[in-house]
């Protein structure tokens, strides 16, 4: 239950309950006091802006997201580690289930340590695409895009990082905690790299080789980590194509949901 207060209006008239939300009172508030007595909270300061500027300003992300294209060639150009490092810190402020934040995003930029990747990813695809791992609807899928089992991409970009979701976690005394929501906050944390690295000039590959475990061994991860996506980062290649694909327009991937919809069909 929410509990809206209504002030008068200069008029002395109540005014709109919606138009004060500041106003509103909730019948459970949270951090309920003994909740707050046992765990530190601080007070959220929020970024408000007049209307027509948060308008402006989603247009102006949907332009640079727009733009935003997953990349099979790069350029060998080098890319300072600090692009990567801030590209992480930017990733890694997605929420997660519980605040455990757990995800482990491994970079790499040895040539040999790319390398082994590279054979061990084509090993794999090598399978997918050659030995009928993968059925004829999943390769009638991918077939406009051209992929197969040559990743070259993966030794040519500066970077390759790994994004490991962690099952649970590792005490310091050798127990374990699980951690929930694994996936689903692994998978925000994934979506604000490809953002942060967007957002700073730089291009990368959502890259899925199945199955992935070689990754964990070549990378020397613990137990409780699994790889979840690999990303190659760096420059594209100058003239670089991509293909000529269509995002779905509005209408096929938003509805607004009110109280007359009939069950599901």
């Amino acid at each position: 239950v929410v509990v809206w207060a209504s002030p008068c209006d200069e008029d002395g008239e109540m005014a709109s309950d919606r138009d004060h939300p500041s106003e509103l009172r909730y019948e459970y508030p949270y951090p309920a006091p003994d909740l707050e007595s046992r765990y530190p909270f601080v007070v959220l300061e929020p970024r408000r802006f007049p209307a027509h500027e948060m308008a402006d300003r989603a247009r102006a992300f949907h332009q640079v997201a727009e733009a935003r294209r997953s990349v099979r060639v790069f350029s060998p150009e080098p890319v300072p580690r600090e692009l990567i490092e801030l590209a992480v810190l930017a990733a890694s402020t997605a929420p997660s289930g519980a605040n455990k934040q757990p995800w482990t995003f491994v970079a790499v930029r040895d040539p040999d340590l790319k390398a082994r990747i590279r054979e061990a990813a084509e090993a794999e695809e090598r399978i997918n695409y050659l030995e009928n791992r993968m059925n004829a609807e999943w390769l009638e899928a991918l077939a406009p895009l051209g992929t197969d089992h040559h990743k070259e991409f993966l030794e040519v970009a500066p970077w390759i990082v790994v994004l490991f979701e962690q099952r649970y976690e590792i005490r310091p005394d050798g127990t374990t905690r699980r951690n929930y929501y694994v996936k689903e906050s692994v998978g925000i944390a994934a979506g604000l790299f490809i953002a942060a690295l967007h957002e700073m000039g730089l291009a990368t590959l959502p890259h899925t080789p199945s199955p992935m475990a070689f990754l964990r061994t070549v990378l020397g991860r613990p137990v409780n980590e699994r790889p979840f996506v690999m990303f190659p980062v760096g420059h594209p290649m100058d003239g670089v194509k991509v293909p000529d694909l269509r995002r779905k327009p509005l209408e096929e991937v938003f509805v607004e949901a009110d109280g007359n919809l009939d069950g599901a069909g």
